[in-house]
C-alpha cells in the first residue's frame, strides 16, 4: 500500500545527462608510445607503477592519516544521513506520551458547583473545584508523497551523495599526486646533490693540480685563486639544497597527517625514465575523473529539484490521526472505557496565491541546474587540458631530455681534452674552469628534466583519473571495502 500510495505520479524533468562532445582522440597523442603489456592504470594504487618501495610506502599514508582526506570522508558520510533524512518523509510522523493535569475552578465562576456555599471556610478548597485529568494518546500524521516532491528530494540527496563520493576520491587522488610530485621533487634534489657532489670532488683534484703547477712555477697564483673560489661557489649552491630538500621532506610528513619530526627519507637520487602511461582515449575520462563524476552528479541533483520546486503548484493531502486514554485517575487511566480515537483531519490544501513565490523557486532550481550543467562540461574540458597538456609535456620533454644528454656527454668530452691540454700547457685555468661550469650547468638541467617529467608523469595519472572509474560510485551502503550506515536502496518505489 505504501509504495502504491507514494508512487503515484512524479512530477518534473526526469534526469538526462548533459551532452558532451569528446574528441576522438587527444592532439598530443601522436607519436606517443603506447604503454605494453601495461594496459591501465592500476585502479587505486596506480603509485605502484614508477616501482619505487619508498614512494609506495608513503602513499599508503596518505589514505591512513590524511586530514583533508578524513575531512571529505566525514563530509560524504554527512551527505549519506542527508539522504536517510530525505526519506524520512516517505513515512507517516508518530508521536506519544502521557499527560497529567490537575486544575482548581474558580468559586465564583458562574455555573462552578459550590459557588452557591457560603460556609466553606477560607483557606479551604472544595474538592468539587479541583479536577484531575490523566491521558496516554498518540497521533499519526502523514503526508502523502502524491506529486512526487518527496522521491525528487530523495533523487537530489542521493545524486548529491553520489558527488560527495567522488569528492572524496577526487581529494584522495590529489592528495596522492601531490606526495608524489613532491617525492619527485625530492628525488630531483638528491640527484641535484650527487651531481654537486661528484664536482665538489673533481673541483678539489683540479685546485690540487693547479696548486702543485704553481708550486713549480708553471701556474700563476691567480689561477689558484679562482680555482678556490670555484670549488667554494659550487660548495655553497651543494648547502643550499638542503634548505629545498628538508622543505620537501616536512610537505610530504604533512600530507601523511605526521609531524615533520616524524619522518626523515633517505637520500636515494632518481634512477630513471618516468613509466610510460596510457591515455586511452578521450571520452574515457568522462568515466575516470572524480570531478568530472562529481560534476555530473551535481547536475542530476539540480535537475531533481526542479521536480521539489514543481510540485509546489499542487494540492497536498495530509492525513491524521489521534487516540489513546483518558480518566480522572491514574488508576482507570487504560480502562477499556477510557478510550478515545478521533480520525482526522484529513486535509487536502491548495496554495491559491503565493506573489509569484512558487514561479520564482521553479526559475531558480531551473537555472541552478543550468549551471551544474554548464559546470560539468567545463570540468570536461579543463579534463581535455590538463591531459593534453601533460601529453605535450612527456613528449616535448623526451626530446629535450635526448638533446641535454648528448650535451652533456658532448661538455664531458671537451673537459677532458681541456684538461689535458692544461697539463701539457696549451691551455689556460681559465679554459678549464669555464669548460668545468658548462658541465656542471648541463648536468644540473639534465637532472631537472628528468625530475620534470618525473612530475610531467604523476600529472597525467593525475588527469587520467589515477584509476578511478565511476563504478566505483555508491549505490548502496558500500564503498570499495567499507561499510556506511544509511543504504542508498532501502526504499526507493522508482
Amino acid at each position: 500500500m505504501l509504495l502504491i500510495v507514494t508512487s503515484a505520479c512524479t512530477v518534473g524533468p526526469d534526469y538526462v545527462k548533459p551532452k558532451v562532445d569528446a574528441p576522438a582522440s587527444y592532439k598530443e597523442i601522436e607519436g606517443w608510445k603506447k604503454a605494453e603489456p601495461r594496459d591501465h592504470v592500476p585502479r587505486g594504487t596506480w603509485w605502484i607503477v614508477y616501482n619505487d618501495t619508498q614512494l609506495n610506502g608513503l602513499e599508503e599514508q596518505v589514505n591512513i592519516s590524511n586530514q583533508n582526506v578524513k575531512t571529505a570522508e566525514a563530509q560524504f558520510r554527512e551527505a549519506l544521513a542527508l539522504v536517510q533524512a530525505a526519506r524520512a518523509a516517505y513515512f507517516p510522523t508518530v508521536t506519544a506520551g502521557p499527560t497529567v493535569s490537575r486544575t482548581r475552578q474558580s468559586a465564583r465562576s458562574p455555573g462552578a458547583v459550590g459557588s452557591s456555599i457560603s460556609s466553606t471556610s477560607p483557606g479551604s478548597v472544595s474538592a468539587s473545584l479541583v479536577n484531575s485529568d490523566y491521558s496516554f494518546d498518540g497521533a499519526v500524521t502523514w503526508q502523502l508523497d502524491l506529486w512526487g516532491k518527496v522521491r525528487r528530494q530523495v533523487e537530489s540527496s542521493k545524486a548529491s551523495a553520489q558527488a560527495s563520493a567522488a569528492d572524496l576520491e577526487g581529494v584522495r587522488l590529489s592528495a596522492q599526486a601531490l606526495l608524489a610530485q613532491n617525492y619527485f621533487q625530492l628525488r630531483t634534489l638528491d640527484s641535484q646533490t650527487k651531481v654537486l657532489s661528484d664536482t665538489v670532488a673533481a673541483y678539489r683534484k683540479f685546485l690540487e693540480l693547479t696548486k702543485n703547477r704553481y708550486a713549480t712555477g708553471v701556474a700563476a697564483q691567480s689561477d689558484v685563486q679562482t680555482a678556490v673560489t670555484q670549488l667554494e661557489t659550487t660548495e655553497a649552491q651543494l648547502i643550499a639544497l638542503g634548505v629545498q630538500r628538508a622543505q620537501m621532506e616536512h610537505a610530504i610528513a604533512i600530507l601523511m597527517g605526521k609531524a615533520p619530526s616524524e619522518l626523515t627519507i633517505p637520500p636515494s637520487p632518481l634512477d630513471g625514465p618516468p613509466p610510460e602511461v596510457p591515455a586511452g582515449v578521450p571520452s574515457e575520462l568522462l568515466e575516470r575523473r572524480p570531478d568530472i563524476a562529481a560534476a555530473e552528479r551535481q547536475a542530476a541533483a539540480a535537475n531533481a529539484q526542479i521536480g521539489v520546486a514543481i510540485a509546489a503548484y499542487y494540492p497536498t493531502l495530509t492525513l491524521s490521526a489521534t487516540g489513546g486514554f483518558q480518566a480522572a485517575t491514574a488508576a482507570q487511566w487504560f480502562t477499556w472505557p477510557a478510550r478515545f480515537w478521533t480520525l482526522g483531519p484529513g486535509v487536502l490544501q491548495q496554495t491559491l496565491f503565493d506573489g509569484g513565490l512558487r514561479g520564482a523557486q521553479t526559475e531558480e532550481a531551473r537555472a541552478a541546474y543550468d549551471a551544474s550543467a554548464a559546470t560539468y562540461r567545463q570540468t570536461v574540458l579543463a579534463g581535455f587540458q590538463q591531459v593534453e597538456d601533460n601529453l605535450a609535456a612527456l613528449r616535448i620533454l623526451e626530446q629535450q631530455a635526448q638533446a641535454q644528454d648528448a650535451a652533456v656527454n658532448s661538455s664531458i668530452r671537451n673537459l677532458d681534452i681541456t684538461i689535458n691540454h692544461y697539463k701539457a700547457g696549451t691551455a689556460s685555468a681559465l679554459d678549464v674552469i669555464t669548460t668545468q661550469t658548462i658541465l656542471l650547468s648541463n648536468q644540473l638541467t639534465a637532472v631537472g628534466i628528468l625530475g620534470g617529467r618525473m612530475n610531467a608523469s604523476v600529472l597525467l595519472v593525475d588527469a587520467l583519473g589515477g584509476g578511478w572509474c565511476t563504478t566505483d560510485l555508491p549505490s548502496d551502503c558500500y564503498v570499495g571495502q567499507r561499510h556506511y550506515k544509511g543504504c542508498f536502496d532501502l526504499l526507493d518505489p522508482r
